[in-house]
């Protein structure tokens, strides 16, 4: 049975175009197990070619990731932060995809600056750099000034890439659908709910006004942070399309000889960045998802600043009270408590295998028992994490891998400004604050005044809910409903034990019947056709019994 596209006039072309290419990098394999070729047009013949490139199939999916433009360039930079998902190899090297495009016509940049703003640039800009500062494949960055000499960037969407984009996602939750119902990692995973948070995130990145959003909250954290700074948004010329940010100028945080050069102390860099990002872990719940160096500038006076907040993550309280409460657990040794706390958190399912799963986190917890903090890496930590979280598919939240990728690469960055800088004693005194509050009296009062409001709830709802269900079940409208999945191993054993009895039931029954029938039968020769039928039959079901007898007995 054949798949149904979603839009097949529409979008055909582009779903043979993306057919085409993932047969040309080896993955051929996977539209054959969707029953796509037939649909897509493309000769089976071509799958026994060799792949374009003679490289290992991470490296071919991230060409053929890069060959069939930003959606997908986009889908796996998501997939890059979910370890979950596939292999360490695959996420190292997703996370090399690169997202850099030539510069779009400056024409046709000034009409959907126009197009949005109702202005042509000339009558907002005092000045306006033609040749872009950087391009990427939603938008490019031009520098400008304001009518009153104000130095401003202004990151323009590429014109008619909201299309393109609406249509690779429908194609994407199309493929997501095929993927569930017809390869094995659709019996693990959700990919359906993969894509469509992928597909929501997307769509958040397309609307600049809330880029703008997120500036603004980062500076209102920070407003007491002298060591931090975060360009101003222009909202006044500010749309979904068009972003004016006040233009920083600095030295990339990982110039270290420039800042050398310039007279800066890279210690107190390392320092102050370290602090930053642990108050945005710690005490916001709210922190720059994509530190790369190229989006930190060191000021006068070392102050840092921050650019592009497209991309940010968020920790609720509950998250990060739950994660002190795993890191507890670890600092214990307590590897049955790490299970358990994993499962609480939703973080592991209730049937993983606790035993291995132990196994594993023991490994792990002995690799680092003892060591001081200045020898143990973050970067390390997450690298010795990503292949038990794929080995028994934990399911961390996205947010909790890009806080992972945050603290790795600012770790990383941190090292080259100072060799001996230890990221876990710069943030242990922050840990033992947040521990401290977290079993505060105000803190376990707030918790037992929910749980308290919870059970209030609980005691007044439960007659009324009580009442309906009894007046359901007596008037036959209640049922209950047990759903197993096909495949269940317990399902299974149910089915081979069933066999069984079954099969031993009608031998048995059989051989009676049989043996009522023999007084009856004639053994004169030659023997009537119902004597050779009931000796056959009798002889048939002593073989299936004595088949049944072995079968119970080779299974223990």
């Amino acid at each position: 049975m054949y798949f149904t596209f979603t839009h097949p006039y529409r979008h055909l072309k582009r779903y043979q175009e993306i057919g085409r290419v993932l047969v040309s990098h080896g993955f051929g394999e996977f539209l054959d197990q969707m029953q796509l070729l037939p649909i897509l047009n493309v000769p089976r013949r071509l799958l026994r070619r060799a792949p374009r490139e003679p490289v290992g199939a991470p490296v071919r999916l991230r060409l053929a990731l890069e060959e069939l433009g930003p959606t997908f360039v986009k889908f796996g930079q998501i997939l890059s932060t979910r370890p979950d998902v596939l292999p360490p190899e695959y996420i190292e090297e997703l996370s090399k995809l690169q997202d850099t495009v030539p510069p779009a016509p400056t024409e046709l940049i000034r009409k959907q600056i126009e197009a949005e703003l109702g202005q042509p640039p000339s009558a907002i800009f005092a000045t306006f750099e033609e040749e872009p500062l950087a391009a990427a494949s939603l938008a490019q960055v031009h520098a400008a000034t304001l009518q009153d000499g104000t130095e401003v960037v202004v990151k323009v969407q590429r014109p008619d890439i909201r299309p393109i984009i609406e249509t690779d996602l429908e194609i994407l939750m199309d493929l997501a659908r095929l993927a569930q119902r017809h390869t094995p990692l659709g019996q693990i995973y959700d990919l359906e709910d993969i894509a469509e948070d992928f597909a929501y995130t997307l769509r958040n990145e397309l609307d600049y006004r809330r880029e703008g959003r997120n500036a603004d909250r980062f500076r209102k954290n920070f407003q007491d942070e002298p060591h931090l700074y975060v360009p101003l948004v222009y909202w006044e010329y500010t749309t979904s399309r068009v972003l004016v940010l006040e233009r920083i100028y600095g030295i990339k945080i990982d110039d270290i000889q420039a800042l050398k050069d310039a007279g800066y102390d890279t210690r107190e860099i390392a320092l102050h960045s370290a602090r930053i990002i642990i108050k945005e872990v710690l005490e916001d719940g709210f922190f720059h998802a994509d530190p790369h160096p190229g989006n930190f500038l060191v000021m006068p006076g070392h102050v840092i600043g921050a650019m592009d907040f497209g991309m940010v993550g968020q920790l609720d309280n509950w998250l990060k009270e739950e994660l002190v409460r795993l890191y507890i657990v670890s600092v214990q040794m307590d590897t049955e408590g790490v299970v358990e706390q994993l499962i609480r958190m939703g973080m592991a399912q209730a049937y993983v295998d606790r035993r291995r799963l132990q196994r594993d986190m023991s490994r792990l917890l002995t690799k680092y028992r003892g060591l001081p903090l200045r020898e143990i890496r973050a970067t390390e930590v997450v690298q010795d994490i990503m292949p038990i979280a794929f080995r028994h598919h934990l399911r961390f939240p996205t947010d909790l891998w890009l806080l992972g990728k945050t603290l790795s690469m600012m770790e990383g960055v941190a090292l080259q400004l100072d060799p001996e800088f230890d990221m876990f004693a710069v943030s242990e005194p922050y840990v033992r604050k947040f521990v401290r509050q977290l079993y505060s009296p105000a803190s376990v009062s707030r918790r037992v005044a929910l749980s308290a409001r919870q059970w209030n709830d609980l005691a007044r709802d439960l007659p009324r809910h009580a009442n309906r269900l009894i007046s359901a079940a007596a008037e036959g409208r209640a049922r209950v409903v047990l759903q197993i999945e096909p495949d269940n191993p317990l399902l299974k054993q149910l089915n081979r034990v069933t066999n069984r009895l079954v099969i031993g039931v009608v031998t048995a029954a059989f051989i009676v019947a049989l043996a009522l029938l023999f007084p009856l039968l004639s053994f004169t020769w030659p023997w009537p056709l119902i004597t050779w039928l009931t000796l056959i039959g009798f002889g048939a079901a002593s073989l299936l019994g004595i088949w049944l007898l072995l079968s119970i007995w080779r299974s223990g």
